[in-house]
């Protein structure tokens, strides 16, 4: 247990460059949460709903993060800072990188029956800050979320989501193939090509309104009269 312990907290060391030690560490309130949803999960799991629920409730109390006690967690998961909420059903695989104000919220069935009805994040996923992942979706193996992204359709494996509702960005294989990146977004590249049609528009109103402000330096009526000054000029 003991080992088991000091390899989870060198695996956040390794993705929080701010930590110092493994006794800080101890003092994060994501290590803090994840620690007492082990307990509430494990009262969770012996129909003990009541004190799985209330240490659920102290937890939040402590940490500022709600983990509800019915949530599947693997193994080397790390919530960085806090103000987090995690489902009854949501479902995360192994080393998972959740940054601050982050929701894996459910959906309400039609049904009327509970089910499955929050999301399921494979292993290596990273979801940046603010993002909000809603419903039974699955988002892929090494998947990026970025911060303030709104996720409601599963998400390919190595794909990057950004966006309102957040759509899929094509990142390089050597980006998402990194062991680990920072809030979930590759910040070093643009996330989407530009759009070279609206840049040829702008440039071209861009101009018109150079050429009518040169037309009112001139006190002449048009951009059309400031062509034609142009040509006199050149021609006398």
């Amino acid at each position: 247990m003991f080992e088991r312990l000091v390899a989870y907290l060198d695996s956040v060391r390794e993705r929080d460059p701010a930590a110092r030690s493994r006794w800080e560490i101890l003092l994060y309130p994501g290590v803090l949460a994840l620690g007492m949803h082990k307990i509430a999960h494990w009262l969770f799991e012996a129909k003990m709903f009541f004190l799985a629920r209330l240490v659920n409730h102290l937890s939040r109390w402590m940490t500022a993060i709600d983990i509800h006690p019915g949530a599947t967690i693997g193994k080397n998961f790390f919530i960085d800072h806090g103000f987090t909420v995690i489902g009854e059903t949501a479902e995360i695989g192994d080393n998972v990188t959740i940054y601050q104000c982050v929701t894996l919220g459910g959906t309400n069935p039609t049904n009327g029956e509970g089910g499955k009805r929050h999301p399921t994040l494979a292993d290596n996923v990273i979801v940046g800050s603010g993002a909000q992942v809603i419903g039974p979706i699955t988002v892929g193996e090494r998947a990026r979320v970025g911060a303030n992204a709104v996720v409601t359709d599963d998400v390919p494996e190595g794909a990057t989501m950004i966006g309102l509702k957040a759509r899929s960005t094509l990142v390089p294989a050597e980006t998402w193939l990194r062991e680990f990146i920072p809030y979930g977004t590759p910040c070093d590249e643009p996330c989407e090509p530009v759009p070279t049609e609206r840049v040829q528009v702008l440039e071209a109103e861009l101009q018109l309104l150079r050429d009518e402000v040169a037309a009112l330096r001139k006190g002449l009526a048009t951009p059309r009269d400031v062509t034609d000054h142009r040509k006199n000029e050149a021609q006398g």
